[in-house]
């Protein structure tokens, strides 16, 4: 079976999530953390961990991209309690048997994301329209053939084109130097 683990490729991460996950960690879609919030209200680094993050279950902290990896049945079961000590502890579940429930639910929509092959890299961008939470998920894997040297050029998207997000990088640096 696969599941998903978080993973780190540069430290941008600790720079926009707060907390942030460790490498390594496993995943979630996380869009349960903020069930009780309006999201329109979020700001800073909890509207990026809202938009763009995987919750790794041992630090309860957010994760850019995760990782399809190869688990065992075992493995599997760690998962579930993990996450359900979690939803108990820190999320408000009435009980461990609601929050087992819940927990199974959560990686049986994680296991579903990982229809691609192992390595493949899950990235995802929530959306709240109408009151409703909208996930789409992109997969990111190496392309065929020989590996390119360039960090930002070995990857394959697949899933929704990106929102259109413009950011002036000339404009920005123009006001950091005034």
């Amino acid at each position: 079976m696969k599941l998903l683990r978080t993973i780190r490729l540069d430290t941008s991460d600790t720079f926009i999530f707060d907390p942030v996950a460790e490498p390594g960690e496993w995943a979630v879609s996380g869009a349960f953390a903020f069930w009780h919030r309006d999201p329109a209200t979020l700001e800073g680094k909890a509207r990026v961990a809202f938009r763009s993050g995987f919750l790794g279950l041992a630090s309860l902290g957010w994760s850019t991209l995760v990782q399809i990896v190869e688990a065992d049945e075992a493995e599997r079961t760690q998962v579930v309690d993990l996450l359900a000590r979690q939803l108990l502890t820190h999320f408000g579940a009435p009980d461990l048997a609601a929050a087992r429930v819940a927990a199974e639910e959560e990686v049986a929509f994680a296991q579903s994301l990982c229809n691609q092959p192992i390595d493949t890299l899950i990235a995802v961008h929530r959306t709240s329209e109408d009151g409703e939470v909208r996930e789409a998920f992109r997969t990111l894997r190496p392309r065929e053939g020989a590996k390119p040297s360039r960090a930002f050029s070995f990857m394959e998207v697949e899933g929704e084109a990106e929102p259109g997000e413009e950011v002036d990088l000339i404009a920005m640096a123009g006001r950091e130097h005034k």
